[in-house]
C-alpha cells in the first residue's frame, strides 16, 4: 500500500522500521491462484455421485450438535444422517463402511470445503468441531 502511494523509496529502510515497530509489511504480493472452472457432470442414474454436508445447530440447554448429510444427486434421496455432539473422521469412514453393506457406493462423493471455524459462533459459544481439529 505505501508502494502504490509512493512513499517507499529504499525497501529495506522500510522493511527495518516495520520490524522495529512491531508491524508487519508484505514484501511480497499475494498471486491469486487461477484455475478455470470446470462444470460438474449432471448425474444420470442412481449412486453416480453423492454430496455430503455437515451442518450444526444448538440445543435449548446451549449444547452444539453436529448433523453429516449425504445425499444422492440424482435421486435427491437422503442416504445418510448421523447426529451427535462430535463426528469425528474415523466416524465418518465407519459411518460409509456400514453404508456399503447395503448399498452400492457412488463413483464419487462431492463436500464444500467450509471449514466450521470460519462459521461465526456467538460470543462464548464454540463448535465442538473447532475443538477437534
Amino acid at each position: 500500500m505505501l508502494r502504490a502511494k509512493g512513499f517507499v523509496r529504499k525497501h529495506k529502510r522500510t522493511y527495518r522500521i516495520y520490524r522495529e515497530e512491531g508491524l508487519q509489511a508484505r514484501t511480497k504480493r499475494r498471486r491469486k491462484l487461477t484455475r478455470p472452472r470446470v462444470p460438474m457432470e449432471v448425474p444420470s442414474g442412481l449412486n453416480q455421485r453423492w454430496s455430503m454436508d455437515f451442518v450444526s445447530d444448538q440445543l435449548a440447554n446451549g449444547r452444539r450438535i453436529g448433523i453429516l448429510n449425504l445425499v444422492d444427486d440424482y435421486s435427491r434421496e437422503c442416504i445418510l444422517q448421523v447426529v451427535d455432539f462430535s463426528i469425528s473422521g474415523e466416524r465418518l469412514a465407519r459411518e460409509l463402511d456400514k453404508l456399503a453393506w447395503s448399498r452400492t457406493l457412488p463413483r464419487t462423493i462431492v463436500c464444500d470445503n467450509v471449514l466450521h471455524r470460519e462459521v461465526k459462533q456467538p460470543p462464548g459459544n464454540s463448535s465442538p468441531f473447532a475443538q477437534n481439529s
